[in-house]
């Protein structure tokens, strides 16, 4: 899973504006039914929150079919054909230390890509790429050595030294990268969004400078799900890539983001793993020469000295920050750092596999899972240095291929499904990325999809989570696969984090794809939700991203059967309506939807 994805920073800025407001072509056939749905919802939960109503809505649905866009749900069979020893055997192989944690460009990658594609040939699909399993994903690697951060200028000089108190790299490729005796400002969360009334670099000229920002939105703290930036719900305004993408459009020398573990909802060492060794970003003409030449992350401790340093406050600050008006603070300190990079250019590779429909061959359900990990990383207390991935997300890929098996196996659908493992997620989404950008089959023509990212190994849960609920009318589908379960859906339990923006499947929802990413929620059948929690808990500080993340042959399989199981319902119902399910009105990718359909 991707919480701290270096993602390649071409993201269009001004997001809800550029994407779409939900005000573009309508389409009375589309649109009319999601209308009446959403009319009845609102009957039903009143004022509730937009994600709340969609869950609600997606729950009645399951009594009022008709209420939908989708039309009579096609007959299903009684249930998928899904291996357990596929999802165990995949798992299990892909995360061993043959593998070297799967990190791209590395014979890790030539085991993992060729593993998938023999499983995808040997459970039946056809190479989805012109007769070729694989499409090309051209990545630049580089290796960064930095100095320490020094700061000068204020009342103490400082020193901070790499890892330990800063992170500093960049998406410029070139060996030798100088910041010297740059200006800082403080620019608050680093967020221009006109359409939302808010920007923090209003008036201000960075050029050149060193720009301090805080992590997630401004009303992160909110109760609720309502306010400017969504209250507790994440925007993509939030998201740290997108705020190394506006620094640089503001033309920020350096963007420097204070790393805080509520907000940012993962501790000091995910960003040690994640930044430190070879970075992957997609190969450009221009070696990214447009973007800041530094970006890099500092500890709450060290912010505070250099805050107190340049005769200001952090707290102060921060609190000033999340009020609209705010007015960005010059420092009188400046920064200097220089990083030497080494360079290396290779293709990665994501893997297609297509199970061709017999009566819409060219109308397309999408799966998608990385296979990627972050490889030779930081030795553990013990030794290991090997970031197996074993959670994340040789499952999810097993799972991939596991979908393949039990599709295969009920014969060929009306539409055709298409099987992508990507790349480089752990980079930044840019497996997925660079497949968005050079779809090998047209998003006008994709129906929706549903992304995999870590299957649940804490034990079969009574309830579900829709991440990022309430954005499109697959919410319906969900709703359905859920009944077949009798279970529940709950409201996302931390919106706050974002994490619709965080895998794979936001790389499609960006080119106006239907996308799903959902997860067995916490509510275990043995121990409750007190265990669920317990079981998260542990992992995200125990294993993820962390050399512990390895295959346990004692994990309970049965919460990750149960999550296919419910992929495997909404893929095969896709594939055999005639059905184009779209995002909510009013949903950022709407618009961009509705112009893609209006081109069928």
């Amino acid at each position: 899973m991707d919480d701290l994805i270096k993602t390649s920073p071409y993201f269009t800025p001004n997001l809800t504006a550029s994407i779409g407001k939900g005000n573009g072509p309508q389409f009375p056939n589309l649109a009319s039914p999601a209308s009446r749905c959403q009319e009845n919802a609102t009957a039903f939960s009143g004022e509730l929150p937009m994600s709340v109503r969609s869950i609600s809505a997606a729950l009645i649905g399951l009594g009022l079919a008709a209420c939908t866009t989708i039309g009579e749900p096609p007959e299903i069979d009684n249930g998928p054909s899904l291996s357990l020893d596929t999802l165990k055997g995949v798992t299990q192989q892909l995360s061993s230390d043959e593998y070297e944690g799967r990190a791209p460009t590395t014979a890790g990658e030539e085991k993992a890509v060729k593993l998938i594609a023999d499983r995808f040939r040997d459970a039946g699909l056809k190479p989805g790429n012109d007769g070729s399993w694989y499409q090309n994903v051209p990545l630049v690697e580089t290796s960064a050595t930095p100095t320490p951060l020094r700061i000068t200028g204020g009342s103490v000089p400082l020193e901070f030294a790499y890892r330990t108190d800063m992170v500093a790299n960049s998406y410029q490729v070139q060996p030798r990268i100088e910041l010297t005796d740059s200006e800082i400002v403080f620019v608050g969360y680093g967020i221009n969004a006109p359409e939302r009334g808010w920007n923090d670099y209003a008036g201000l000229d960075v050029k050149g400078k060193t720009v301090i920002i805080l992590v997630n939105d401004p009303d992160y703290e909110a109760p609720g799900l309502q306010g400017t930036f969504n209250g507790r719900a994440m925007t993509y305004y939030g998201r740290w890539t997108y705020k190394y993408e506006e620094a640089a459009r503001q033309g920020a020398a350096a963007a420097l983001i204070v790393h805080d573990t509520v907000p940012a909802s993962y501790g000091w060492n995910v960003v040690q793993s994640s930044w430190t060794g070879p970075q992957y970003n997609m190969d450009a003409a221009n070696n990214h020469m447009d973007q800041s030449k530094i970006i890099g992350w500092l500890t709450g401790d060290a912010a505070q000295k250099l805050f107190a340093a340049s005769g200001q406050d952090l707290a102060t600050l921060s609190a000033a920050a999340k009020r609209p008006g705010f007015n960005a603070v010059p420092f009188s300190t400046k920064a200097s750092v220089s990083l030497t990079n080494q360079i290396k250019r290779q293709a990665s590779r994501n893997v297609i596999g297509l199970l061709p429909g017999k009566k819409r061959p060219d109308e397309y359900v999408i799966y998608t899972a990385h296979w990627d990990h972050l490889g030779i990383c930081d030795a553990d207390a013990t030794g290991d240095n090997i970031c197996n991935g074993a959670i994340d997300n040789a499952s999810g890929t097993a799972g991939l291929i596991t979908l393949a098996e039990a599709h295969v196996k009920a014969g060929a659908p009306d539409r055709s499904i298409i099987f992508l493992a990507v790349t480089a997620e752990e980079s930044g989404l840019l497996g997925s990325k660079y497949y968005g950008e050079n779809p090998v089959f047209p998003h006008r023509r994709t129906v929706g999809g549903i992304n995999m990212d870590s299957l649940s190994m804490a034990g079969l849960a009574r309830d579900f989570v829709a991440v990022g609920g309430g954005k499109s009318e697959l919410d319906e589908y969900l709703g359905r696969a859920l009944g077949a379960h009798q279970m529940a859906l709950k409201p996302e339990p931390s919106p706050q984090a974002g994490y619709y923006y965080r895998s794979d499947h936001f790389s499609l929802a960006k080119f106006g794809v239907p996308m799903i990413y959902a997860k067995l929620g916490e509510d275990l059948v043995n121990g409750g939700s007190a265990a669920g929690a317990a079981w998260a808990t542990d992992y995200r500080a125990n294993r993820y991203h962390q050399p512990s993340d390895e295959y346990n042959p004692n994990w309970d399989w049965s919460g990750g059967l149960r999550e296919l199981d419910i992929f495997y319902r909404i893929g095969r119902e896709l594939a055999q309506t005639d059905a184009w399910p779209n995002w909510r009105e009013g949903d950022e990718f709407r618009g961009i939807r509705d112009r893609s359909l209006a081109g069928q």
